[in-house]
């Protein structure tokens, strides 16, 4: 029987009548003659209360314990999908991280998953199983303890075993219908994707869309595993959703597919450095030892042996690279003359496979920029994608009139 993936977010299992209608879902493909792996988030704000439950009785606890903990919100889940699919006269059995198993590294809390083998389930399903409802998000390490995946771990698991078992797709189901251009929050235009590349999803996601976590993307683009994204709350047609696929499956696409932001970034720059070679290695490595994830990065000419550095970080993370400077300081490993922090600021940018064919594309972001009177702290571009930081306050206006410029609210 051909395999078919499908994850439900910890919104589409909040409940139990949410439960029955995945399941129903679930029956749905189980009729057309699939064999079906569910992955199971925990039901919404079970994870959120593990962890406080954790650090309440111990701050400085012990990460192996602390996965013991918050990976048990999925197992509830698992089980309780399990059993309303037994209900419905649907084979099912529920599977946890080391009953598969889900072999992962050690990272306690940050775990990688290194291997998935596939005959556990695989002979389940040739004794008449027709649906595993494995809870996402967990795994095993080397050790024989339980681990997780971090934040969003789910849909990383979830593409796992789309690669591992050459599931003909995987479907996420989450709170929204598919991939749009941008936040329908922020632009009320805003037009959902029939279809978006690995690589624009890749940008996106990585740039502060919410819909996928990054490495499930990433986990996607390297095996090739087609993902589609739906609601959990509509009526589902065969083509529901927003299809991420190679390039090569997009006929016609815009230049630009999409306008990302995060609204809660800072820019930091370091005033007055002594310009020698290896001074960038130096600071950004006491500023990775401090837990510091840095983005985009400038360095001014310098002038007069003197240079200034400038990168953006995470708003929460501003502390952690103060104080990772100053520690460099007093070491007399970093010699500056000071450290400044806008904490005010937000990213936004365009992305688009477009982009590789077509010129004129950060001139026209720029001129729209300047015309609403929105001046552009850092500049940042890849391949497919070009970003700002500007003043947070401008950012929905950013986003606003981008969307318009680039056309985004009309197909291809």
């Amino acid at each position: 029987m051909p395999v078919l993936v499908m994850k439900f977010g910890g919104t589409s299992v909040a409940t139990l009548d949410r439960i029955r209608r995945a399941a129903k879902r679930v029956g749905v493909e189980v009729a057309k003659g699939y064999d079906v792996i569910v992955i199971v988030s925990a039901m919404s704000g079970e994870t959120n209360k593990l962890v406080g439950f954790v650090n309440e009785t111990s701050p400085l606890y012990d990460a192996r314990e602390y996965d013991a903990i918050v990976s048990s919100g999925e197992n509830v889940t698992a089980g309780l999908m399990a059993l309303t699919l037994q209900e419905m006269d649907v084979p099912a059995r529920s599977w946890q991280g080391w009953q598969v198993p889900v072999r992962t590294t050690d990272a306690h809390s940050a775990a990688r998953i290194e291997e998935i083998p596939t005959d556990n389930i695989t002979a389940k399903f040739g004794e008449g199983m027709k649906v595993a409802v494995v809870a996402g998000f967990q795994g095993i390490s080397p050790q024989g303890r339980i681990t997780t995946l971090g934040r969003g771990g789910s849909d990383t698991t979830a593409v796992a075993f789309a690669a591992a078992f050459g599931a003909e797709r995987c479907d996420i189901y989450t709170d929204v219908d598919g991939v749009y251009t941008t936040d329908p929050r922020v632009e009320s235009k805003a037009r959902k994707l029939d279809k978006i590349s690995f690589e624009e999803m890749l940008e996106l996601a990585s740039l502060g869309a919410k819909v996928l976590q990054t490495r499930s993307v990433e986990l996607a683009m390297r095996y090739k595993v087609k993902l589609r994204v739906l609601s959990s709350f509509e009526e589902q047609s065969d083509d529901a959703g927003t299809l991420v696929c190679d390039e090569e499956e997009i006929m016609e696409s815009n230049v630009v597919a999409g306008v990302a932001f995060s609204r809660d970034e800072a820019k930091m720059t370091l005033v007055s450095v002594a310009d020698r070679p290896g001074i960038a290695a130096t600071i950004f490595t006491a500023l990775s030892e401090g837990g510091v994830n840095v983005d985009m990065i400038v360095q001014n000419i310098a002038e007069e042996g003197r240079t200034d550095m400038t990168w953006s970080c995470p708003v929460d993370q501003v502390i952690r690279a103060e104080k990772a400077m100053e520690k460099a300081h007093e070491e007399g490993v970093i010699n500056y003359q000071e450290l400044i922090a806008d904490k005010a600021v937000a990213k936004v940018s365009v992305v688009g496979i477009g982009m590789r064919s077509h010129t004129g594309v950060a001139a026209k972001m720029f001129k729209v920029l300047s015309d609403e009177g929105i001046n552009i702290k850092v500049i940042t571009t890849s391949e497919i994608k070009i970003s700002v930081l500007i003043d947070r306050k401008y950012m929905e206006l950013a986003v606003q009139a981008l969307h318009d410029a680039f056309g985004l609210d009309k197909a291809a």
